[in-house]
């Protein structure tokens, strides 16, 4: 079987479909874009005191819920029932609740509202919930806010992102400067941006052929390039600040790279060569010895219901998926695994129990995923996610992510197959694995592709032809 064929079977994405092709959206996408995100709804919640009835340890605490960064997160312990309380400081009047899950989430759970944090009222129940970003509309009154799970959908705790209260009322929030400037936070220049979204506005589509397969698709076909202990979005500048990264894309990549040295070091390990885009993997170990990735299919899709509403990265985007930091186990069945792709799968798993063993006819592979809405404003953030989000309200990018970006995944395809004694990540173990976007493709490459294969909604090959 085909990389293309196989990844296309085993990949992991939702795709929407049912969406009416639209006509372009001209000087109303462009004023979404440019919108700023201090123009969102700020939740009551934000940067109020949270308690929780456990924590699963040090590093995801209750306030991790409520700080409107969805690079952290709190997660319980690993047992049924639990709970998360938000202190909002004044009585306020709630009409809708959004829950950023992380991949263990609570199947059933209750949303509850008091006066006094001792007598409880229920404003909703869910029973069989699906995880992801759920939103509910509810009615209801209260200084305290509570999530009480009662069953979990996986063997580990309750696991959210962000716990989001809305309404009027309680102690309203003050946004601090620190909450979109300063160290780590980078601005896109406003002009550039407009002159880019200018072109792709202008751009017509090349109308796909009655038999196209009407996924939202392109790709970037990737191969390894070079590995160095560096990292230009997390250490930029400093060499040999990281731990080994095995990198795709662009030759030139290291800790001093830009996006001026990238667009003017164009040699790539990726096809199509207008793509001169930086992408980098923690290097993978078995037995002490680097295993580089036969191959890397850099997806660029969209889970949108409406895919018009797509624009291209600006040039110079940064983003990360993924935690590096992230040390748990991986036993089959937990969130974040490491899987076989090929006929005969997994066969057995690693003496630790937190790798699979591949037939001999199938290979070690991992897909991740990266975030596709976007706040309009920065090229990146401290943490390099808080100016991203997948958190995707009724099928639409909104509130402080007003923007779609291109729903980016890396499908990687390892040429091992394992034995008991499984593998390490330069990184650490099989939770740690995360990946890093630095984007600089030529601006009419990216933006034919956008408008062609995602806003009219048409798988596209490499080439980006159908």
């Amino acid at each position: 079987m085909s990389r293309s064929a196989l990844a296309g079977r085993m990949r992991l994405r939702t795709l929407v479909l049912g969406a009416a092709l639209t006509a372009l959206l001209g000087t109303f996408l462009t004023i979404q874009a440019l919108q700023p995100a201090g123009a969102a709804e700020t939740p009551l919640s934000q940067g109020r005191p949270a308690t929780a009835s456990s924590t699963e340890n040090g590093g995801t605490p209750a306030s991790a819920a409520v700080d409107g960064n969805l690079g952290t997160r709190w997660s319980s312990a690993f047992s049924d029932p639990q709970w998360l309380q938000v202190d909002l400081g004044a009585t306020a009047t709630i009409n809708r609740v959004v829950i950023t899950w992380e991949a263990a989430y609570a199947r059933n759970f209750t949303i509850q509202t008091s006066a006094n944090g001792t007598s409880w009222t229920t404003i909703n129940t869910t029973v069989n919930g699906t995880g992801g970003v759920q939103t509910l509309n509810v009615t209801g009154s209260g200084r305290y806010v509570r999530l009480n799970t009662t069953v979990r959908a996986t063997q580990y705790g309750a696991s959210l992102w962000e716990f989001q209260v809305f309404g009027t009322g309680g102690v309203q929030p003050t946004p601090t400067a620190s909450a979109s400037s300063g160290a780590g936070w980078i601005k896109m220049d406003q002009a550039k941006w407009a002159a880019q979204l200018a072109q792709f506005n202008a751009m017509t589509i090349n109308p796909a052929p009655a038999n196209a397969v009407r996924v939202a698709e392109f790709n970037a076909a990737c191969t390894y390039s070079h590995s160095f202990k560096d990292d230009p979005i997390v250490f930029p500048g400093l060499p040999g600040a990281s731990h080994m990264h095995s990198f795709l894309g662009n030759r030139s990549t290291n800790a001093n790279t830009t996006t001026e040295s990238l667009m003017a070091n164009t040699a790539s390990s990726c096809g199509p060569a207008l793509d001169h885009s930086a992408y980098w993997i923690p290097t993978l170990y078995e037995r002490g010895v680097a295993i580089e990735p036969r191959g890397v299919t850099v997806y660029y899709g969209s889970r949108l219901a409406d895919t018009t509403k797509t624009v291209p990265f600006p040039q110079g985007f940064r983003m990360i998926a993924g935690d590096a930091k992230r040390q748990v186990a991986t036993p089959s069945g937990a969130p974040g695994q490491f899987w076989c792709a090929g006929p005969g799968g997994e066969i057995g798993r690693s003496a630790d129990g937190n790798w699979p063993i591949c037939a001999q006819t199938a290979n070690l592979t991992f897909q991740l995923v990266f975030q596709d809405c976007w706040d309009g404003v920065h090229l990146d953030s401290p943490d390099h996610k808080s100016h991203v989000s997948t958190n995707l309200v009724n099928g639409q990018c909104g509130g402080a992510f007003p923007v779609a970006i291109p729903n980016v995944s890396f499908v990687i395809d390892y040429n091992t197959h394992g034995s008991a004694d499984g593998y390490t990540l330069a990184s650490g173990l099989a939770s740690s694995m995360h990946g890093d976007n630095f984007f600089a493709w030529d601006n009419a490459a990216l933006g034919h592709r956008v408008k062609d294969c995602i806003v009219q909604k048409a798988k596209c090959n490499t080439a980006g032809t159908f």
